[in-house]
């Protein structure tokens, strides 16, 4: 199993259409091999943003890589143009392979 996440600076007040952008975006993720599932995570804020994170899981990290590799994801990243009065900075990718 391995998990893939892309941690959010959301600069205050824009947490609202920040959730929206994600809930009417395609992610294209559906059908794609080694594709299990994918959650948008809120996490703590403080005075200058709130963290979000979005959060999939596949089955290997080679699956993930395909995807990455793939139209599912050119599709979906096609119109992902950042905010600037959204995002403060880019997101930050983690990758974790599962050991227990």
């Amino acid at each position: 199993m391995y998990v893939a996440m892309n941690r959010f600076r959301i600069a205050k007040g824009r947490e609202e259409a920040f959730i929206e952008i994600w809930k009417n975006r395609d992610s294209h993720l559906e059908g794609v091999p080694g594709f299990r599932s994918f959650n948008l995570l809120q996490g703590p804020s403080n005075e200058e943003f709130t963290l979000f994170a979005s959060h999939s899981l596949w089955d290997s990290e080679e699956a993930f890589v395909n995807w990455t590799r793939s139209e599912a994801f050119r599709k979906a990243h096609a119109n992902a143009k950042p905010a600037t009065d959204i995002y403060l900075g880019p997101p930050q990718f983690e990758g974790f392979n599962a050991v227990l």
